[in-house]
């Protein structure tokens, strides 16, 4: 069987204007954009819509506690409603998001931010509300894969159910559990994939589980210490915020669905500010708008979500509803084969959307912003530049610097000016831009040269072809009016970053891998899933199932050297949940013709440091085909969690393990 890279190289040796399914990914347009739905691309109209800027959730209430601080108290629910996320003229879309259940007017796309403060206790009570104005509930937007090991409400619940025939997608009441991504949170409230919960809706069939495996066990720890009932429908959550100020966001996690329970919308920030890991105000652009200050309309500190998407001409997202979209293979599927007959290995939208609009217009002034941008793509890397030709030839030179100054788990030990951002699906990067000195009425494209197929590492024109530069290949624009108020914020070579926390020596190694299984039964087809893994003494990558017994149990308070052995053809952005971590090295492995770790593995040459970017705390790393990534992490609350790859077709298909603390 042909690998990823050795198709790659046939196809595009076919000709600029090839369009063939590609053997490890997407369907490859060379000239045009990707294949998606009924709306072309090219047909939408870009820098149009302005940026929209989540405002900051507002709290049901506080909550008095005889010792220890008050509780900000929230209830929000994911519902279903339209947006306008395509320009003026063209359909609404329906979507999925979150808002505050007491104040109707805050679900949007993507939700409203939700600020915290160090120390300052957060208590959320989640609600699954996908149900209509009757109360019955909403079926999924997208096409759901009932074949795959996943929540499975008609039962048996989280696992992967037999059929004697291939079947149709599941149509019933969708599951939901919120994770707050880089939280140092409790076990039962971290959003684990087995907690998930059905809407308190009217017609749920008889027979359907209402909630999954954990979600008792979680209910009754959560009860037993907060004394606030979890009611049907929803989940009562806590944040103590003990860690560093950094830039959080909260998602869907539910056990095989979350690739389309993200993809239909429901994405946040969660800010969390204060402690001595942040600056004192006024040092830094300042954030807005707020809901106490709702005319506020020129903030200087902006979180910014990337994802992309495809649309269908009546408005609708498109996302694959087979398995042929991606490789042309149209059965036999389950049970005649081990393919799952809708479940697509990666995805990749031929549409940018940005703070819940495609490709928008930001109006700037002539001095710094902090920008806090987080890729949400299902499985897009980023390489984002700052060019004044957005169509310029790939790979730009950039124009206008970034000044990096953190990553998901707070400040960097100092700032780092780059040319250009390399982001993974989950990683976040707290960048400022300076843009004082530039004339009002000038344009600058924030571009995207990561490839529109799964990233193995290298630089576009050499070991990939950049996003198509009419589509995928453009994220926004920012166009400078005139300087209207005083820049007081520090510019950044006077910035002094809060020093970063010493971690300690590991007192254990653990080695884990990253693996890809094709077909066991069909020849030339894959790959079925992928999986994470151990390894055995001698090197060789041991892969395990979501369901095999927990090999990853770290002791309560001790800090591991975690190496991560990729034997796969793609980087793969993995996720430890409960902790930020530290980027130890990487060191290469002894590989085949095309790149790809050979078993058992061997070590090739000298380890290498992290890159400047990555040297500070950190909750998700990209780990590159043909190498090892060694991370520390302390790990200092006792429970159930999971890691995971944060590509979310990967992880709702093996490619997500237990990650148990203590006994």
């Amino acid at each position: 069987m042909k690998t990823r890279r050795q198709f790659i190289k046939t196809v595009g040796l076919a000709g600029a204007a090839t369009m063939l399914p590609w053997a490890g990914g997407v369907r490859r347009a060379f000239a045009g954009p990707l294949p998606g739905g009924t709306l072309d691309p090219t047909q939408i109209a870009k820098y149009v819509s302005p940026l929209f800027i989540p405002r900051t959730m507002p709290r049901t209430n506080k909550l008095g506690q005889r010792k220890g601080k008050n509780i900000d108290y929230y209830e929000i629910a994911v519902r279903q409603f339209k947006q306008q996320i395509l320009p003026a003229g063209l359909p609404m879309t329906s979507v999925w998001s979150y808002g505050s259940i007491h104040h109707p007017g805050t679900f949007t796309y993507p939700a409203f931010t939700i600020e915290a403060r160090w120390r300052a206790p957060v208590r959320v009570k989640w609600i699954n509300g996908l149900m209509d104005d009757s109360g019955n509930y909403l079926p999924h937007l997208l096409t759901v894969d009932p074949t795959l090991h996943w929540a499975n409400p008609p039962g048996p619940i989280d696992t992967r159910p037999t059929f004697s025939s291939t079947p149709g997608p599941y149509r019933g009441p969708v599951p939901f559990i919120t994770h707050l991504h880089g939280g140092h949170s409790m076990e039962e409230a971290d959003g684990y994939p087995e907690a998930w919960y059905l809407p308190a809706a009217n017609n749920v069939p008889a027979g359907y589980a209402k909630t999954g495996t954990w979600y008792d066990t979680f209910k009754a720890k959560f009860e037993a210490t907060w004394q606030q009932p979890w009611k049907p429908g929803s989940a009562v959550f806590q944040y103590a915020n003990q860690q560093r100020a950094t830039t959080l966001w909260y998602h869907d996690h539910t056990l095989g669905i979350t690739r389309l329970n993200v993809y239909a919308g429901p994405v946040g920030f969660y800010l969390l500010r204060g402690g001595p890991s942040d600056l004192p105000d006024g040092r830094l652009p300042a954030p807005g708008p707020q809901m106490a200050n709702p005319s506020q309309t020129s903030p200087h500190e902006i979180p910014i979500v990337i994802q992309d998407r495809a649309f269908n001409a009546d408005g609708s997202l498109f996302y694959p509803s087979n398995r042929e979209f991606f490789d042309g293979f149209a059965g036999p599927y389950l049970p005649t084969s081990d393919i799952s007959p809708i479940w697509n290995p990666e995805f990749f939208g031929n549409t940018m959307v940005v703070n819940g609009r495609t490709w928008p217009d930001l109006k700037v002034e002539p001095r710094r912003y902090r920008f806090r941008f987080l890729n949400a793509c299902n499985a897009r890397f980023l390489i984002l530049k700052l060019v004044i030709n957005p169509l310029a030839q790939r790979p730009a030179r950039p124009d206008w610097p970034f000044h990096q100054i953190g990553t998901e788990g707070g400040f960097l030990p100092a700032p780092v000016q780059l040319g250009q951002l390399l982001v993974a699906p989950a990683e976040r990067a707290d960048v400022i831009v300076d843009f004082t000195g530039l004339r009002a009425g000038t344009e600058l494209f924030l571009i995207n040269e990561g490839p529109d197929e799964p990233f193995g590492g290298g630089t576009p024109g050499n070991e990939f072809e950049a996003a198509e530069p009419g589509s995928t290949g453009q994220i926004m624009k920012f166009t400078l009016g005139p300087l209207t108020g005083p820049d007081t914020s520090l510019p950044v070579d006077q910035l002094a970053l809060p020093a970063l926390p010493v971690l300690g020596n590991a007192v254990r190694t653990r080695r884990v891998s990253l693996n890809e299984a094709e077909s066991a039964v069909l020849m030339d087809v894959g790959p079925s899933e992928a999986l994470l893994g151990s390894m055995d003494a001698s090197g060789n990558p041991m892969p395990m199932m979501w369901e095999d017994a927990t090999t990853e149990n770290p002791v309560v308070n001790e800090t591991e050297l975690w190496e991560i052995y990729n034997f796969t053809a793609d980087a793969h952005p993995i996720h430890l949940h409960q902790v930020q971590f530290q980027v130890f090295n990487r060191q290469a492995l002894v590989t085949d013709a095309e790149g790809i770790s050979m078993p058992p593995a061997r070590l090739a040459g000298e380890p290498f440091a992290p890159e400047p970017w990555e040297t500070g705390f950190k909750d998700t790393v990209i780990n590159y085909p043909g190498q090892v990534t060694r991370l520390r992490a302390k790990f200092d609350i006792p429970g159930q969690y999971v890691w995971h790859c944060h590509i979310f077709e990967h992880e709702d298909n093996q490619m997500m393990r237990v990650l148990r603390v203590g006994r």
